[in-house]
């Protein structure tokens, strides 16, 4: 599997990751900031939260790494929990806007 393939798959996988308090997963509600497939298949996923005091944060976290570690071709996979910048709900997908009734 080549990089661009892997990260097709990363983004796949981590559209089944969903904030427990949000019907939409991580990568539509704009959480995932930047996806990098490295050299060796090595995964490296920055991502932030809806609020820095989320009371998922841990589930949240450990449901991703989890899930980027068991796709077929990753080597190692890194999960880096960021606030900078701070989420907004500009940030969320059109789909995802529409389905919380924000269009």
């Amino acid at each position: 599997m080549n990089a661009s393939e892997l990260r097709d798959k990363v983004e796949e996988t981590l559209r089944t990751v969903h904030d427990p308090e949000i019907p939409v997963n991580i990568y539509d509600l704009g959480l995932v900031y930047e996806v990098k497939v490295e050299e060796g298949s090595k995964v490296r996923v920055t991502m932030t939260l809806t609020a820095p005091a989320c009371p998922a944060a841990g589930d949240i976290i450990f449901e991703t790494q989890s899930k980027l570690e068991a796709i077929e071709g990753v080597t190692d996979a890194y999960v880096l929990l960021t606030f900078d910048p701070p989420w907004t709900r500009d940030m969320m997908s059109e789909e995802a806007k529409l389905e919380l009734g924000f269009l």
